[in-house]
């Protein structure tokens, strides 16, 4: 799986589905032999939760091409000595872990915009709702109420 995603599996595999359906169309035989274009396209791409694409988080640069990624990466990096290159990766990838924390917070903020936190203390007077399978047989009919009785908490 790629570094970065949150919702990974259903969002990546649906973007996978999309991705193929539209690229092998009515070659069904050799459907195999397109996997790795898309996985380079999907590697090269920009993901909204980093930032980056996973080969600028990798490597530090976007590949054109996978020819560029099987030699050195000939970038400004390159020439730099080896712990001026560890701080600027160390740097990048602080950059994506910020991103991905801001990302979570701002998803959290929206899944929980509509939720009220309630705090109960010792004492309080509480409704018990059962479940639909909680005390069948006390239930005659399924418009009863669900609420057993007050509880103390």
């Amino acid at each position: 799986m790629p570094f970065g995603l949150t919702n990974a599996p259903s969002t990546f595999m649906r973007l996978m589905n999309n991705v193929l359906c539209a690229i092998i169309q009515k070659n069904l035989k050799n459907w195999e032999k397109c996997l790795p274009h898309v996985e380079f396209a999907y590697n090269r791409s920009v993901h909204s939760t980093t930032s980056y694409s996973p080969f600028e988080v990798v490597y530090d640069f976007n590949p054109l091409t996978p020819l560029d990624i099987l030699p050195l990466p000939s970038n400004e990096y390159a020439s730099f000595d080896g712990k001026k290159k560890a701080d600027h990766i160390k740097e990048l990838h602080a950059k994506v872990r910020a991103n991905i924390e801001k990302k979570n917070e701002q998803y959290a903020k929206q899944a929980n915009k509509d939720r009220v936190k309630v705090m109960f203390e010792r004492g309080d007077w509480v409704w018990f709702i059962r479940g639909r399978k909680d005390f069948l047989a006390q239930r005659k009919f399924k418009l009863q109420p669900r609420g057993d009785e007050l509880f103390k908490f």
